[in-house]
């Protein structure tokens, strides 16, 4: 009986240690990531949400498929509907429930002695315990090939399902000189030929980028920041599509439940350069490689302590995608990791 007692006792301070730690994890990579979007890759490019970028000098590496996205492959970017509550989010949803039922009941079953299964009598036995971890294992098993399933999509990055990428490469001008006065170049680069993306998809065409277009780049890339920061959902949405606003709701919704407030400040732009734009039907896209020093901290939403960051900047190169429509201005509809 004693050598049965033992071997429980050290699973159940294991299955403790892990009931406390992975709520402490799960806010931990939330911190670290807490800025708007949350260092991850959201939204839609049109036909080319499932065709990688063109890499340029600011962003030399692939940009990372999309986490949450509306757009369904063979298919354009949905304007007018919504994500709406976990659904939209990865990992969680009906499979996220699911996984965090069976581990909470079973981490909290083991540690009381009640099991996953607390009204069979003979799941009380070390062979119950085992039986249990072997559950659990598969469970985590299954869910980690259904989330390999899930974004199988990543491959698509390699071919050709949002059409070929551009025949001259990117224009890599600096973005920040555009800015400077020298966006002349720039303008007369696009005039000239566009991006090359003549023979892609029939519904595409090379779009001319203009200085005033980067102003507006530069500027949304501040005022997105700072309504994410306010907690202004009202302005996100004249900023961003409804698509990246489901998404930015859904992530303020999760800081007030975990009782925190992100404040991402002083964002400055250091460098950044066009990797692609053109126009499908009515609707232009641009999609640009930013590099952006920033404030980031996040605070108890009571008391005002610091809970993650500082005010030390920092610096993050990102993959904005902005789309504009005729008579309306740029809105942002993706971010993408690099």
């Amino acid at each position: 009986m004693t050598f049965l007692r033992r071997p429980r006792g050290i699973v159940q301070t294991l299955a403790l240690a892990m009931a406390v730690a992975f709520p402490l994890l799960m806010i931990a990579v939330s911190a670290a990531d807490a800025r708007a979007g949350r260092g991850g890759s959201s939204g839609s490019r049109g036909s080319r949400t499932f065709s990688a970028p063109a890499a340029t000098t600011t962003a030399p590496n692939a940009a990372q498929p999309f986490n949450r996205t509306m757009t369904q492959p063979g298919t354009t970017a949905p304007r007018g509907a919504p994500a709406t509550g976990n659904a939209a989010r990865p990992g969680m949803g009906m499979m996220g429930g699911l996984m965090a039922g069976l581990l909470g009941a079973g981490l909290l079953g083991m540690l009381f002695g009640g099991g996953l299964f607390s009204g069979l009598g003979s799941l009380s036995s070390i062979f119950g315990l085992l039986l249990q971890i072997v559950i659990i294992v598969m469970v985590v098993r299954f869910a980690m090939s259904w989330w390999r399933r899930r974004n199988a999509n990543a491959a698509a990055f390699d071919g050709p399902a949002g059409g070929p990428a551009p025949a001259g490469g990117p224009q890599t001008n600096n973005l920040r000189n555009a800015l400077g006065g020298l966006g002349g170049g720039l303008g007369a680069g696009a005039a000239g030929g566009g991006l090359g993306l003549g023979g892609g998809a029939a519904a595409s065409a090379p779009l001319e980028i203009k200085p005033d277009d980067y102003e507006a780049f530069e500027r949304l890339l501040g005022d997105v920041q700072a309504a994410w920061s306010n907690e202004d959902v009202e302005k996100l949405h004249k900023l961003a599509t409804p698509e990246m606003v489901s998404y930015f709701t859904d992530d303020l919704a999760a800081n007030k439940q975990q009782g925190v407030v992100n404040k991402t400040t002083d964002v400055k732009l250091l460098q950044g350069d066009l990797a692609e734009a053109w126009r499908e039907g009515v609707t232009d896209y641009a999609t640009v490689a930013m590099r952006f020093s920033f404030i980031d901290k996040t605070t108890d939403r009571a008391t005002g302590k610091v809970v993650d960051g500082s005010d030390t900047p920092t610096e993050a190169t990102e993959v904005w995608t902005f789309t504009r429509r005729p008579g309306e201005g740029w809105e942002l509809s993706a971010i993408q990791q690099t």
